[in-house]
């Protein structure tokens, strides 16, 4: 609770300071914070004093700030929670006060002052105006006589807020004439000037409109024509919602009672108004009156809000009404379908509609069904209109329709049955309609529809081809019907479009068709040239589209082909030739030529873009040519003046024009480059296209569009922008669009950040405003073919006219071109494009010129794209080259200053993308350009693109390279984000905010100056949408600061947070940083409360909202899943699952939920699976598939699916009410799966065991063993579905649960398995999947489900199993149609297609290999399999060797093969079948191995290749070599086990000859290759011995790792075979070579050899690990033996060496142990003893180091000889005596090693007194060295480890023997003291601190030692000492100075 002080005073005096504004918003902030957790005695007390101060605030005099519009809000916050909480008696005063500035109409100075009266009065009304009803007409006066009066937007627009806000609550006081006087100001503020004020007023009139009051026909009226004449001004269409808001609400009444409205408004409406038809009818009159394009995109966001606001039933239950009304009233309306652009437009809107809002986001899967059947009666089954008096659907209607379909069936996946009968008929005969958009939409569709319910796909295909053959005969026939030629092309685009779907459906189709598809083409083109040019157009069309559609099958069916299509392709596309020259051609003759070759083309681009492996150089090189002569003979023809009317636009039923026909040709020549790629084309070739695309897509003169046309609109002034064109063409505009961050917008569904179109219905209608060009797939045929069915939005569906995509084309083609040039070349090109931009021709054409300007632009930005990817380094010095970029600099700044957005954005990317390109001169002198231009000029749109530039440069050069621009780039965009203009400050804070993304912990310094500029920003006026001028009030709609101030910071979230409860944009910023928060600063978050607005979130009408909401949830699952499950529980994810239903497309909830399940489900699986039986259980009424139900389900599945139907009365959950889609019941499916899997990985048993569990006190309730029977109940009811891949899940479901549970005891009876009881419900959920809809999938998951069924041991009583084990049945059923030749035939299956039926046959096979694998533990399965083996054996050998084939990629199938297939395409099955070989092959080979294992003579005389009876195991096979599938079979296991990680192939490597092979291998590598690959080949060896060690070569290897421990010993024996051979050959050796390497290559392997044999040591025992040591110790001797090599190989060897002998020995065998340390001793010594070469010193080192390390390592209880001992510290000082430099320092560091070693061995510490003699002389004798100052720095580094030698032995000494010891030491070091010389020595001040040291550890004995020595030395060491202590102050003083100096120098 908040006490008293914390409810802090206001302090005036700060509000007078530079940051008042900041201190009173901190205040309010505290404050509303405070009110809400102070006490109620608090609050009272507080309350008059607050109330005064707020009213200060809000009526501000001085000091106070002008209260802006989060001071306003904060402070009606605080005065909301205070009356709220504490008393509201002082309410009415507070009011009074309010009103009278509100009531001020003439102090036109104190505006903001009586904006904060309105907005507070309005936010106190809404909550308590129920108790203040007085006040209701003092307000609405007031706000009238405002609107009235004043002249600032702003004003009028918080009046009317304020009046609509009292409305809600006080409505009731209004007296009939001011509600009257209220809807008369209210109209005419519908029609006011400023667009916030009509806002206001709508959303005014839709309060007074409310459902109680009367409203009559004519207000309906009115107000309608009033909101249509206001959307030609209106800033967007969000905007024009909210004006039609009113009239919707009058509508919502006028809904007819009978029809499915929600309850409450039938109770509230007794009186109809107007019907449904009528309703939609009041807005079709109004957009068949509208003109402009922007009327009628806002006129048809009515319909949107209308059907939104009447809600999914009444749209459901009115389909076919709101559909007739759309295509009767709106498309068939004369004036709708006048020219072809017009009609698109039409199409798109409905479209919209259709798709985006009805059927995605309204209809149920019913309803989509209802939905199709409806379209089908009502449309497509009445062409041909067949009755007298029966009129056909015109084209556009038939067009919609079958658009509307596909996506319908798209939606529905699987079509049921009632959609297959009602479409399947109508489309094939709407392949024959006169129009080429039926034809093709018919094809498209039909696509869909074959691709969803691939079951239909062959006989569909087989129709078609039958029906086409015979139209291609009666062709030239002149008794054919008049529409033949429209007849074959239509079946020929159908044809094609279903074969372009064979390569996803590959087991359906039979690739027989594909070949009689390629020979009908083929016969075709042959015969060509006999017929007159109508017909034969119709014949190459028909050709080429079908050759076209079949490259999609890919390389494997192309290959064999290729040669022939070569050919055909070459005699397509002859070289121009001088008889084309010649102008004697009619237009008709012209036109077939065109078109040959344009069919061709399509044919070439298919086979480029699908058969990339094909394209070798050759094929390029002739194909490129082949595209060279198509473009000549494009520009041949464009030299000619061929007489025929040209227009730009497509004129459906005459057929392409002439000049269409060869833009068709030139697009797809540039397709064909851009698919062929850059590096086959020789340079001529590039620089010849490289003109020809400039000239299309920037060429001054263009012939599609008169010379004349251009001079009439540019002197009548018609033209006023490129986007408001609407004839289709647009002066050659491209339809290639840039969006504004860098992202395609056609990829991308969002719409841009910061603006509030922000629905994707809303999107798509606003979008269609800028597009002059409408796209539509009959404009590019070949679109049918190369779409994705995945991918069905993608951009080739909406192709453009083949005038606009010629220019798509070339911009395509000219960026990939460029890249590729070298500097003159880029020079060139770039210079002519600007120059084109300036071309005189274009000042009588300003259409052209913006889209010569845009194109160029476009073509800019794409290029600058393609050389960041893929050719960045050659960019760097062409494009990055300064005469380059300074054109181009001039150029795009020029596109950048344009008032166009779509240009501003194009210019600043490219921009930005230069400069990452170039260097930093023109980084630095862009930064200046930028900067002077804004300087010096106001214009807003200038300045807003420079802004952008400036964002752009900084995010694409990135935060190192632009470093020096920084703080220039952040001052000047906070300097212009403080403008007024909307413009400027829009796109300036946008450019911020990428600036801060791409400067990260850059911009550190900037922040508080930000953050500050950000409040100032908030505080202003003129940056709220409905401030400034009226201009910019208007404006300020589209272009809102707020969205980006959260944009940019998230640090100010937690102030807006509340602020922004209603403004969607910036909700939708505000959730994105909160989720940065949550991630930097979770501490700062209220998680619950955040939690819940989150939820609030998801139910929001608005997409962008949920979206937004969802990935915050993601981010909090993610982070603490079980925290979210506290918080939300189960209701939150139901609410996920309920919006995956309600919108499918958001794909953001699975992985929220999939997160979730991961985390969570292990602990509480019983709640998941709850939650998911309710969504599976919710079946739609039309996913049960009647006949399956009918024919197969026995006595079980109907008492199943009776409890089931049961179940869901009981709950009240009638299935028809609550139903879900399929694709969430999937989904549902999916994560039971998931539940199964994290149980079964995370091997709980209590979720398994049910006594188990109770034994451990564990509550079942919970446990997934508990859900058994519901598990098993929803795999049933997914195997009724009709959509296969619910089936396909609920089988992997069963399997789970089989697998799962198949050991799982009975809790009721001990002896029993839990599944035995439910062998009869999983039969029944088995059984639909053989039911004749059955898809080939089904059946073989079916199968393999059995097969793991009966395998598990479920069923022990052979006969038992036979009548209730059904699947077992099913199994045998099919074995039998294997003796069989041909395809499979299984049961109701006749027509399988081969490569289904090779897929059932390996599936079949690996089902019986299941049961003879699990036979081993189940032995009843050995009589289920005998009677089968003859046929099993040699079908499982033939499969493998099939695999085998298909695996070596063999050019054919054995004729004897198991699948039968066509031998000309079995390359095509190989493809298809491999996956399903490669899982099953395994299971396949182990039954294999355990049938050899039995001796079956089955499999023994299929690996012979002989007949049972035939000698199998007589001397004949014997004497014949290896078996005849030996290979085969020892291939596949021998990749396996080269290919597999060591789990899989652990066994395999020790069997006898694998192991020996492997051990021969190393050898020769040992012998052979270099150190570098032998430490590689150790590693490998180690690793081997490491995992395997445990299993013995060629030894039985079950239950190994129970035997004894030798086995391990075995192998490592083996393995230690191999290592000392490279320690053996590191060094020469007579007679043999050295191992080959570097110096450190060598050392590293000797090391690694030394590590091998300790991992066997350490990981073996006694007696083998002394042998195993033993070898590495000898060899490791012969090493240190070896006197003639110079280098030295033992010092850095031996680490590894140490780590040999320090592995520990047992007590057993220590002393073996001990006489190998001896031995080693020994052999030291001796290599020491018998040096006699001059490479002595580095033997001598080697050794003695060796020696040392061996007495250090070996534990204290080995005994060593004292007598070797001796010898060795004999050596040791023998050479510190010598005087050789290099060698004493050895042995100084080797005594010191002793010494230090001496704690903790008696016999060391007894001999170490025998180096003191030798270390004294050593000193002496270096008293010389000192005197003169020549003691070297290695010398001086001996003395101090001498020194250190000391010390240690001072420490090993007794206490009683100290002075002694001490008496002969001083006077030693003191001996290299010198306390005299200044500055004093290394060794002194070494020798002083050792003395130092010696005092501390032992101060008595030194004493008494240092009272004993010679005075003068005493006298020396006293000096020594006084000074080193004294002087320890001195030098520090002396140090400080120079660092004085230097800082202030």
């Amino acid at each position: 609770m908040a006490s008293k002080e914390e409810i802090a005073e206001l302090d005036e005096n700060q509000l007078t300071a530079d940051g008042g504004e900041l201190y009173l918003f901190q205040w309010l902030s505290n404050l509303e914070r405070n009110l809400r957790n102070a006490s109620t005695e608090t609050l009272k007390e507080m309350q008059a004093s607050v109330e005064a101060t707020l009213l200060k605030v809000l009526i501000p005099s001085e000091p106070y700030p002008s209260p802006g519009r989060p001071l306003r809000n904060l402070a009606a916050r605080c005065l909301l929670v205070l009356y709220h909480r504490g008393e509201s008696r002082s309410l009415f005063d507070t009011l009074r006060v309010l009103l009278k500035p509100a009531s001020d109409i003439k102090a036109t100075d104190k505006d903001s002052t009586r904006i904060a009266a309105f907005w507070t009065i309005g936010e106190l009304m809404e909550a308590f105006g129920s108790q203040f009803m007085s006040f209701m007409a003092e307000t609405a006066t007031i706000a009238i006589k405002t609107l009235r009066s004043s002249a600032s937007p702003h004003v009028r627009y918080h009046a009317l807020t304020m009046l609509r806000k009292t409305l809600v609550s006080a409505k009731k006081a209004l007296s009939d004439s001011l509600a009257k006087d209220i809807i008369k100001q209210m109209k005419n503020g519908l029609t006011d000037k400023a667009l916030p004020v009509q806002r206001a007023a709508a959303a005014v009139l839709a309060i007074v409109y409310t459902p109680e009051d009367s409203v009559t026909l004519t207000d309906v009226e009115s107000i309608m024509n009033i909101c249509v004449k206001s959307l030609e001004n209106s800033d967007q269409m969000e905007r024009t919602v909210a004006v039609a808001e009113q009239s919707q609400k009058g509508k919502k009444e006028q809904e007819d009672s009978d029809v499915s409205t929600p309850a409450h408004i039938v109770a509230e409406n007794t009186k109809v108004l107007l019907t449904p038809g009528d309703m939609l009818s009041q807005i079709s009159t109004q957009f068949n009156k509208a003109h402009s394009r922007k009327t009628r995109a806002g006129i048809f966001m009515f319909y949107v809000t209308l059907l939104a606001k009447l809600g999914p039933a009444f749209v459901e239950a009115n389909y076919s009404l709101l559909v007739g009304h759309l295509m009767t009233e709106i498309v068939s309306y004369p004036k709708n379908g006048a020219t072809r652009y017009d009609k698109l437009f039409i199409r798109k809107l409905v479209g919209a509609l259709l798709r985006e809002l009805i059927a995605v986001r309204m209809l149920t899967e019913q309803g989509q069904i209802a939905a199709i059947q409806d379209l089908s009666l009502s449309y497509l089954k009445r062409w041909p209109a067949l009755m007298p008096g029966q009129v056909a659907p015109s084209s556009s209607i038939l067009t919609i329709a079958l658009e509307e379909v596909a996506g319908l069936l798209q939606q529905l996946g699987n079509a049921p049955p009632p959609v297959q009968d009602a479409v399947s008929v109508p489309l094939m005969t709407l392949l024959t309609h006169p129009s080429h958009s039926v034809r093709v939409n018919a094809s498209w569709t039909l696509r869909c529809f074959c691709y969803s319910t691939p079951l239909r796909l062959p006989k569909a295909i087989l129709a078609i081809t039958e029906s086409l053959q015979r139209d291609i005969e009666s062709l030239q026939s002149p008794a054919a019907p008049s529409d033949i030629d429209r007849r074959t092309l239509g079946r020929s685009y159908g044809l094609a479009a279903l074969i372009a779907i064979v390569p996803h459906r590959p087991l359906y189709v039979s690739f027989d068709v594909s070949a009689s598809v390629l020979d009908t083409a083929t016969q075709l083109l042959k015969r060509v040239s006999d017929h007159d040019v109508h017909v034969a157009g119709v014949e190459v069309e028909v050709a080429w589209t079908l050759i076209a559609s079949l490259m999609l099958l890919g390389p494997n069916f192309v290959r064999s082909h290729l040669p022939q299509l070569l050919v055909l392709w070459r005699n397509a596309l002859p070289k121009p030739t001088a008889k084309d020259n010649v102008s004697g051609r009619s237009a008709a003759e012209w036109k077939f030529l065109l078109h040959v070759r344009e069919s061709a083309l399509g044919a070439i681009l298919c086979f480029l873009l699908h058969n990339s492996q094909l394209t070798t150089l050759d094929v390029a090189r002739r194909i490129s040519s082949l595209l060279g002569n198509a473009l000549s003979f494009s520009n041949v023809f464009l030299s000619q003046t061929i007489e025929e009317v040209s227009g730009p636009s497509v004129i459906e039923d005459t057929g392409p024009s002439i000049r269409t026909r060869e833009a068709s040709l030139r697009r797809r020549a540039y397709q064909c480059f851009s698919a062929l790629g850059t590096s086959t084309l020789t340079d001529s070739v590039q620089s010849s296209l490289l003109q020809s695309v400039l000239a299309v897509f920037a060429g001054p003169d263009v012939d599609n569009i008169s010379a004349m046309q251009a001079s009439i609109a540019s002197t009548s002034g018609s033209f006023t922008s490129i986007w408001q064109m609407t004839d289709g063409y647009a002066y050659g505009l491209t339809t290639l669009e840039i969006s504004e961050d860098g992202v395609d917008q056609s990829t991308s569904e969002s719409p841009r950040r910061g603006h509030s179109n922000s629905d994707s219905i809303e999107h798509s209608i606003s979008a269609l405003l800028r597009k002059p060009i409408l796209g539509a797939c009959e404009h590019d045929i070949l679109s049918l073919s190369m779409i994705s069915p995945s991918d069905e939005e993608s951009r080739s569906f909406n192709a453009p006219p083949p005038v606009s995509s010629v220019c798509d084309a070339a911009i395509e083609l000219f960026s990939q071109l460029l890249p590729a040039q070298d500097l003159s070349t880029t020079l060139r090109t770039i210079n002519h494009l600007i120059e084109s931009n300036r071309s005189p021709k274009l000042d009588k054409n300003a259409g052209r010129r913006a889209a010569v300007m845009f194109n160029s632009v476009v073509a800019i930005v794409r290029t600058l794209r393609v050389s960041m990817i893929s050719h960045h380094r050659q960019s760097k010095d062409t494009l990055g080259h300064s005469q380059v970029t300074s054109a181009l600099g001039a150029f795009l700044k020029d596109a950048l200053v344009d008032g166009d957005p779509a240009l501003r954005s194009a210019s600043s990317e490219a921009i930005g993308r230069l400069a990452n390109i170039s260097g930093s001169s023109f980084l630095t002198s862009q930064t200046k350009v930028l900067v002077d231009h804004i300087v010096s000029n106001r214009d807003p749109q200038g300045r807003a693109g420079c802004a952008l530039a400036f964002g752009s440069l900084y995010s694409h050069v990135g935060g190192l390279a632009a470093a020096p621009i920084l703080k220039t780039t952040v001052n000047l965009l906070m300097s212009l984000s403080n403008d007024s203009h909307p413009l400027v400050h829009f796109w300036s804070l946008r450019a911020l905010g990428h600036v801060i993304n791409a400067a990260s912990l850059a911009f550190a310094p900037f922040v508080s100056s930000t953050l500050g500029m950000l409040l100032k920003i908030y505080l202003s006026d003129t940056h709220e949408a409905e401030g400034g001028t009226l201009n910019n009030a208007n404006i300020g709609g589209d272009l809102q600061a707020y969205p980006l101030v959260c944009y940019i910071l998230d640090a100010i979230i937690t102030i807006l947070g509340p602020d922004v409860e209603d403004d969607e944009p910036i909700l939708v910023e505000a959730i994105r940083c909160i989720q940065h928060l949550l991630m930097f600063a979770p501490e700062h978050v209220d998680v619950p409360e955040i939690v819940n607005r989150f939820r609030r979130h998801l139910s929001s009408p608005r997409r962008c909202l949920k979206l937004a909401a969802i990935d915050a949830l993601y981010q909090l699952v993610q982070k603490d899943a079980l925290a979210m499950s506290r918080l939300g529980g189960d209701r939150l994810v139901e609410d996920l699952f309920g919006m995956l239903d309600g919108d499918p497309s958001i794909d953001g909830v699975r992985n929220v939920i999939s997160s979730w399940l991961l985390q969570t489900a292990i602990h509480n699986p019983s709640a998941w699976i709850d939650l998911c039986q309710r969504i599976m259980l919710r079946i739609n009424a039309s996913q049960k598939v009647v006949d399956t139900a009918n024919s197969l389900m026995d006595d079980e599945g109907q008492s199943l699916s009776a409890s089931m139907s049961n179940d869901d009365t009981r709950q009240g959950n009638p299935a028809l009410v609550a139903t879900s889609r399929w694709r969430t019941q999937l989904f549902a499916l999916r994560c039971l799966h998931e539940i199964c899997t994290l149980v079964a990985r995370f091997g709980r048993r209590e979720h398994i065991d049910i006594p188990f569990a109770r034994s451990h006190g564990i509550p079942v309730n919970g446990l997934l063993v508990s859900r058994v029977p519901d598990l098993i109940k929803m795999a049933f009811t997914a195997s009724a579905a009709y959509v296969t891949e619910i089936r396909l899940e609920g089988l992997v479901v069963l399997r789970d649960v089989i697998q799962v549970f198949c050991q799982a005891p009975d809790p009721d009876y001990p002896d029993a398995l839990l599944l035995e009881q439910h062998q009869a419900p999983i039969t029944a959920a088995l059984t639909p999947a053989f039911s004749p809809d059955s898809t080939p999938e089904i059946l073989s998951s079916a199968i393999d489900a059995c097969a793991v069924f009966v395998g598990c041991g479920v069923v022990k009583d052979h006969l038992e199993r036979l009548t209730v084990g059904m699947s077992k049945y099913l199994i045998y059923k099919d074995i039998h149609t294997f003796q069989e030749s041909g395809n499979l035939t299984m049961g109701n299956f006749v027509d399988l297609s081969p490569n289904a039926s090779g897929m059932l046959r390996v599936s079949i096979l690996s089902a019986w290999a299941r049961l003879e694998i699990a036979s081993s533990e189940q032995t009843y399965l050995l009589d289920v399999i005998k009677p089968y083996r003859s046929i099993l054996a040699p079908q499982w050998i033939a499969s493998l060797r099939d695999y085998a084939v298909i695996r070596a990629d063999s050019e054919f199938i054995h004729d004897t093969s198991a699948v039968a297939l066509d031998p000309s395409y079995a390359s095509l099955g190989k493809v298809v079948l491999l996956p399903y070989y490669a899982s099953s092959w395994a299971t396949i080979l182990q039954a294999v191995a355990n049938a050899m294992n039995r001796s079956d003579q089955y499999v023994s005389a299929a690996i012979l290749g002989k007949e049972v009876g035939t000698s199998v195991n007589g001397i004949d096979s014997a004497a014949e070599g290896p078996a005849p599938l030996f290979f085969p079979l020892f291939g596949l296991i021998y990749e396996a086990l080269a290919t597999s990680s060591p789990d899989i192939s652990s066994r395999g490597d020790t069997e006898p000859t694998i192991f020996q092979e492997f051990m021969s291998l190393s050898h020769r590598m040992a012998m052979t290759e270099s150190a570098e690959v032998l430490i590689h080949l150790i590693t490998v060896l180690t690793t081997f011995a490491k995992h395997f060690g445990q299993y013995v070569p060629g030894g039985d290897l079950r239950g190994v790792r129970t035997t004894q421990p030798f086995l391990r010993i075995r192998f490592a024996l083996i393995v230690s075979k191999f290592l000392p051979t490279p320690l053996r050959h590191s060094r020469h050796n007579p007679g043999t070579t050295a191992i080959q390497g570097d110096l450190p290559d060598i050392a590293k392997m000797i090391s690694g050899s030394l590590g091998a044999f300790h991992l066997i040591a350490s990981t073996t025992e006694s007696d083998v690990r002394e042998d195993v040591r033993g070898i590495g110790c000898v060899l490791y001797g012969e090493l240190l033996k070896d006197e003639t090599s110079e280098a030295d190989l033992v010092t850095p060897t031996l680490p590894a060496f140490r780590s040999l002998l320090a592995v520990s020995c047992h007590p057993n065998i220590r002393e073996r142990y001990g006489k190998l340390i001896h031995g080693l001793l020994s052999s030291c010594l001796l290599n020491v003893d018998e040096m006699r070469f001059a490479l002595e010193i580095l033997t001598f080192k080697t050794n003695l180091l060796a020696a040392v390390l061996i007495l250090t390592v070996i534990p204290a209880q080995v005994a060593v000889s004292r007598d070797v001992v001796e010898h060795l510290f004999f050596l040791i000082s023998q050479k510190l005596e010598e005087g050789d430099q290099q060698m004493a320092i050895v042995a100084v560091h080797c005594a010191k090693t002793l010494t230090i070693a001496a704690s903790g061995s008696e016999l060391l510490r007894a001999c170490v007194r025998l180096l003191l003699p030798a270390l004294i002389q050593y000193v002496a004798k270096m008293v010389p060295r000192v005197d003169d100052g020549t003691v070297s720095e290695q010398q001086a580094i001996s003395i101090d480890e001498v020194w250190k030698t000391f010390a240690t032995l001072v420490l090993l000494a007794k206490d009683e023997q100290r002075p002694r010891l001490l008496s002969v030491l001083l006077p030693t070091i003191t001996l290299l003291l010198r306390p005299s010389q200044m500055p004093p020595s290394t060794i002194h001040s070494s020798g002083v601190a050792h003395l130092l040291s010696l005092a501390a550890s032992s101060p008595a004995s030194f004493k008494e030692a240092t009272t004993q020595l010679d005075p003068s030395v005493r006298e020396v060491l006293e000096v020594s000492i006084r000074k080193a202590v004294e002087g320890a102050a001195g030098p520090v003083q002396q140090s400080m100075k120079p660092q004085i100096s230097l800082r202030s120098f």
